[in-house]
């Protein structure tokens, strides 16, 4: 009889304590005038740019970059004044050594990365009752019914962002993929993959326009099927209302850039009736538009009083 021994595998990083995780919808001239804190925070530019200060340094980050700040680093922002920026804002403890890889680093992420980062967003709106944009909130509240280990899985989101970044930037090039076995069809998933990708760029590339399935089919070379489908297995929803949800995306941006009223906004994003604009807005973000806007404003002036007390 085999005599088996097993053996404790190791963790060069583990995250257990979280602070504080944000999704923050900023207006183009917002600006925070800085703190410091004895746990890590890494800022992630979902959309627009902003200036961020780090100790001494001062730079420019870009859609899909993120900054990380180390403990006890005063950092500060600001938005550029042209674009409204989607931020996502995580602190947290690790005293592992292998952090010390983060310092002072800027970094871009790559399809799973931000993969990782979406896992965390929707795993706490799942499993915390506080607002994700609601930048004065100095604790997390749990919800009182949570879905199995979904704390754990936010943190071990977080722990696989962290390790793919450290290899990726600590390894200058990766070693080739071997072949997979036919049997395992790999061109099938690339395949879907891609066909969904590119749908997701056509959908962000006529966004002002008024798309319908069988518009969207055909400039895709899809089955309504297969596409109702695909989104259904990646999103949860149908293209339409994948398509709806980035319509009033786009409008919330607009109207934090201020350079639109909200009529205008509503024409410009292909709506037949502002009636109808609004009904969607609320449908979506439970405010009307001028609801979301005077909410962004009082988080950004609170914030601001805040920082300054």
């Amino acid at each position: 009889m085999a005599s088996y021994e097993s053996i404790t595998l190791k963790e060069n990083l583990h995250i257990r304590k979280i602070y504080s995780i944000h999704y923050f919808e900023y207006m183009k001239d917002y600006v925070f005038e800085g703190e410091s804190h004895d746990f890590w925070e890494l800022v992630y530019v979902d959309s627009g740019s902003i200036y961020v200060t780090a100790g001494d340094k001062e730079l420019v980050l870009a859609p899909n970059e993120m900054i990380f700040h180390k403990p006890n680093e005063f950092h500060a922002l600001c938005g550029d004044g042209v674009s409204s920026p989607n931020l996502i804002v995580i602190s947290f403890e690790c005293k592992d050594p292998c952090m010390r890889f983060f310092e002072n680093r800027v970094v871009s992420l790559n399809q799973n990365e931000r993969f990782y980062l979406g896992q965390i967003i929707s795993e706490t709106r799942r499993t915390f009752y506080t607002p994700l944009n609601n930048p004065y909130i100095c604790l997390l509240e749990r919800n009182s019914i949570q879905e199995f280990g979904s704390e754990q899985m936010i943190a071990l989101s977080l722990e696989l962002l962290l390790i793919s970044l450290r290899r990726r930037y600590d390894t200058p090039t990766a070693p080739p993929i071997p072949p997979q076995p036919l049997s395992d069809h790999p061109m099938l998933h690339r395949d879907r993959d891609e066909l969904f990708q590119e749908i997701i760029q056509y959908l962000k590339r006529n966004i002002f326009e008024h798309l319908t399935v069988v518009q969207i089919c055909k400039d895709n070379s899809v089955g309504r099927s297969q596409l109702q489908k695909l989104f259904h297995e990646k999103l949860g929803c149908g293209v339409i209302n994948y398509f709806c949800q980035l319509k009033i995306e786009t409008a919330r941006k607009l109207i934090r850039e201020k350079g639109y009223n909200y009529t205008q906004i509503s024409d410009i994003l292909g709506y037949s009736s502002y009636q109808y604009f609004s009904l969607q807005f609320k449908k979506f973000t439970r405010m009307t538009p001028s609801e979301y806007a005077s909410s962004v404003k009082s988080f950004s002036e609170a914030e601001t009083k805040i920082t300054l007390s």
